[in-house]
């Protein structure tokens, strides 16, 4: 990697846009191979210009605030964060100047990963395979939208070992190298606040495969028609796997009979049986196994690991978690959801939610899309805590329902004790913040714990 970096940075003028969580470890890779070398740092956030690790880099520049984005199109290299809209570059700036963490990480290690996008179902299919391959024993690594970002992978990574990685539609926009073993989820419509176009996002998805070779595979679903549309278009030079739930295949993944087969080369191997005890209840997880299940056999994992691997599989931690029944109540913990646009998923995905739990660190989040959505929710009990919860209930004022009850907690153990008070029995106590967690802990992760531990104290 650092001969690839080296060669490709050592005569350029680069730049890195965006310093979130991959913009950083951008930066540190590059000091880390190019120590001498100049590099100018882009980003909206005016604190960066108080970041002590750059402010003992003489040999960095700042761009930011309002408009920090003028004169990139100077540069000869733009490492773009995902996080960063395309569409803030000037028209007409050529395409080739623009990279990425995730390309520069595929030209080097493109051959070792199995990649996985889609509007829906990426997080847990990704996870899924990376499940199954630890427990069959395959070296392997989580790394992209959900794990590490690539580079801080790299210490890890020997010549066997798998790389399994989620990819969102940012990170996939300006790559030059498909992953060797990639799989298309689904395509709907989101994120268009970044694209032209959902022509152009439709696009930016398909670049999952768009670089693959003939030794490659791509693994997609032909129960999406957006899906198939696009291959009709394209060139094919790789293997095609679709699958699917309804219709079988002379290369791909179907059901047949009593098992779940795929069909690689005129052979066809069983992956697992149709009747399998999987903890991710609906057709559209099961979709999602079948493509998942598939690549870990095209990694190395036998039928027996596959099974095995899927049976203890229970889905995402922090990520709307069953965290067990309660005096009469169900709690789930959705401690992830750090955004008003996670809360309100969650709670639609559960649908009988009678007390939520809001709030924590707060970010100066603008909240207002949350307020008439649980004015129209049914919830009964909304329980605040930390500065973001204090923010909330003062912005909501009162709700149009009079049954909502709002009630101010100081920390989790009143947090629970309160929801076990209030909470219907029958109906559900969701951890869903759409907060941040830094106020009292030092992640979401330790929030999510603490909270099952108070639930099951």
């Amino acid at each position: 990697m650092q001969a690839m970096i080296t060669e490709k940075l050592k005569d350029r003028k680069v730049a890195i846009l965006g310093f979130g969580r991959e913009g950083r470890s951008t930066y540190r890779l590059l000091r880390a191979y190019l120590p001498e070398k100049e590099l100018w740092i882009f980003d909206q956030n005016e604190s960066i210009m108080e970041d002590p690790e750059l402010m003992q880099d003489s040999g960095v520049h700042l761009f930011f605030g309002e408009g920090f984005e003028k004169g990139i199109e100077k540069f000869d290299l733009i490492i773009k964060a995902p996080g960063v809209p395309a569409r803030i570059f000037p028209e007409g700036m050529d395409p080739e100047k623009i990279s990425s963490q995730t390309s520069l990480f595929l030209s080097e290690y493109g051959s070792q990963v199995i990649g996985v996008t889609g509007t829906k179902g990426k997080s847990t299919t990704a996870s899924l395979i990376y499940h199954i391959l630890s427990k069959s024993g395959i070296p392997c690594l989580l790394l992209g939208n959900i794990g590490l970002p690539p580079f801080e992978g790299i210490p890890d990574i020997s010549p066997d070992t798998r790389i399994v990685m989620e990819l969102s539609s940012h990170q996939l926009q300006f790559i030059t190298r498909s992953p060797h073993i990639s799989i298309l989820l689904n395509i709907f419509q989101e994120h268009l606040d970044h694209y032209a176009s959902f022509e152009e996002y439709q696009l930016a998805k398909m670049n999952i495969a768009k670089y693959q070779s003939k030794e490659d595979y791509f693994i997609y679903s032909a129960d999406q028609p957006l899906i198939l549309s696009h291959l009709s278009d394209s060139s094919v030079r790789q293997q095609l796997l679709p699958y699917s739930l309804s219709s079988c295949f002379e290369q791909g993944i179907f059901r047949d009979g009593k098992n779940v087969c795929l069909r690689d080369g005129g052979i066809s191997k069983s992956v697992f049986p149709q009747n399998i005890e999987f903890h991710l209840p609906g057709e559209h997880n099961f979709s999602n196994l079948m493509a998942a299940a598939s690549a870990c056999m095209l990694a190395g994992a036998n039928a027996e690991q596959i099974s095995e691997g899927i049976q203890t599989f229970k889905g995402l931690e922090h990520r709307i978690e069953f965290v067990g029944e309660y005096e009469g109540i169900r709690f789930y913990n959705d401690s992830i959801a750090t955004i008003p646009e996670a809360c309100i998923e969650a709670v639609k995905t559960l649908k009988e939610v009678d007390s939520l739990i809001l709030g924590g660190f707060d970010r100066g989040i603008d909240y207002s899309i949350l307020y008439p959505f649980l004015e129209g929710s049914g919830i009964r009990n909304l329980i605040f805590v930390g500065n973001a919860g204090k923010r909330m209930m003062i912005e909501m004022g009162e709700l149009a329902s009079g049954s909502v009850q709002k009630i101010e907690a100081g920390d989790y153990e009143e947090v629970v004790r309160i929801a076990k008070k209030v909470t219907a029995k029958g109906k559900i106590c969701l951890l869903s913040p759409a907060a941040s967690s830094y106020d009292m802990f030092k992640n979401f992760e330790h929030r999510g714990e603490i909270f099952k531990k108070n639930v099951r104290g």
